[in-house]
């Protein structure tokens, strides 16, 4: 038995599994991501790189996510719940926050979201890619950091007493650097120890899932509990998500709404109707129970109040073409409720 058998963990406190409802397993409500700014070289986008989004410079933000300083932000409070309550309003009751200690993670103002919109939030503690990380990490233990995860889900983060409720999102690079292998083996580590899920931001190279899922596997962590995020800008075939599906780890959709990779254009990553397409067909061979989807949100452009497609999307706007595709409820439901329910659930 570990400290969250049976149990969800919400920043509001321990849950039955029935009370999640429909679910988003992988969403941002704050976080910063300016780390990764990058200014632009031309002097004639200078300007746009500090201007508030507007919808005479919207479209050049989608291209140029990164080199927007204000896009890469998600820092009011009001906002988010706004943003939220669209989810709730079409039928949504749960949302995973994702942002961890490397994106100045709140447990506070997640505590104040979820209050204010009746929302269920489950919380992340975790490292993100390397370069995100502070410069302590050369010289952290494995042994330090899996305090850490256990500390964040047993008592609470930071002193604040507010749980996580999952493990990541670990970010991994391609190939895998040192202090996030530490991470990984401390996250493998921390389940067993607390039960809790583990995220994997999916390393780019498509060999990579499978090795880093191995990894885990081999130190013990339960395949059934360990999610693959980002599978669609980075298994782009169908037989490297068998491939995957084959281990029993969740594969998660998680760029819906988003109409392009922008950050590597040599990717031809999906649009959501093969996005569905690509799901429909895993499904048929067998592994419609290890299917996630969400939209990752994580800069301004993706909210509604930005010209962006928002939380409720899915919901809104994906269903139907589900059901337009030939999916039944049944399986609509086992996507969108039960699939999460199972990871959440403390083993």
């Amino acid at each position: 038995v570990t400290h969250l058998s049976g149990k969800v963990q919400t920043v509001l406190g321990r849950l039955s599994p029935d009370e999640l409802g429909i679910t988003l397993p992988h969403e941002h409500f704050l976080i910063d991501i300016r780390n990764y700014f990058e200014e632009p070289a031309v002097i004639g986008d200078l300007a746009l790189a500090y201007q508030p989004i507007a919808l005479e410079n919207l479209d050049w933000v989608r291209h140029h996510p990164l080199q927007s300083k204000t896009n890469m932000v998600l820092d009011d409070e009001r906002e988010a719940i706004e943003e939220a309550l669209v989810f709730g309003l079409a039928g949504g009751q749960t949302i995973v926050d994702c942002s961890e200690r490397n994106h100045k993670r709140d447990p506070r103002a997640l505590m104040r979201i979820s209050k204010s919109t009746g929302l269920n939030v489950v919380m992340g503690t975790g490292y993100y890619v390397w370069p995100s990380h502070g410069p302590d990490m050369d010289n952290k233990s494995e042994d330090e950091i899996y305090q850490e995860f256990v500390q964040d889900i047993v008592e609470g983060v930071d002193g604040t007493g507010i749980k996580a409720g999952i493990i990541g999102e670990i970010g991994i690079s391609s190939p895998m650097h040192p202090n996030e292998e530490k991470t990984l083996r401390a996250g493998a580590r921390a389940q067993k120890s607390t039960g809790a899920a583990i995220y994997i931001h999916s390393p780019r190279d498509e060999k990579d899932p499978l090795k880093v899922v191995n990894l885990l596997t081999n130190l013990g962590a339960d395949p059934q509990h360990i999610v693959m995020c980002d599978v669609d800008r980075t298994l782009l075939t169908h037989e490297r998500r068998l491939e995957l599906a084959k281990t029993g780890c969740f594969l998660e959709w998680d760029h819906f709404g988003q109409l392009d990779y922008y950050f590597r254009p040599e990717i031809d990553m999906p649009n959501d109707r093969y996005r569905v397409r690509d799901i429909i067909e895993l499904a048929q061979a067998g592994y419609l129970s290890q299917v996630l989807m969400s939209h990752d949100i994580c800069q301004k452009v993706m909210r509604r109040k930005y010209g962006g497609h928002g939380y409720a999307h899915i919901l809104q706007y994906i269903v139907p073409v589900m059901r337009a595709k030939g999916m039944r409820n049944e399986e609509i439901n086992t996507i969108l409720i039960e699939n999460p329910k199972r990871l959440l659930t403390g083993i």
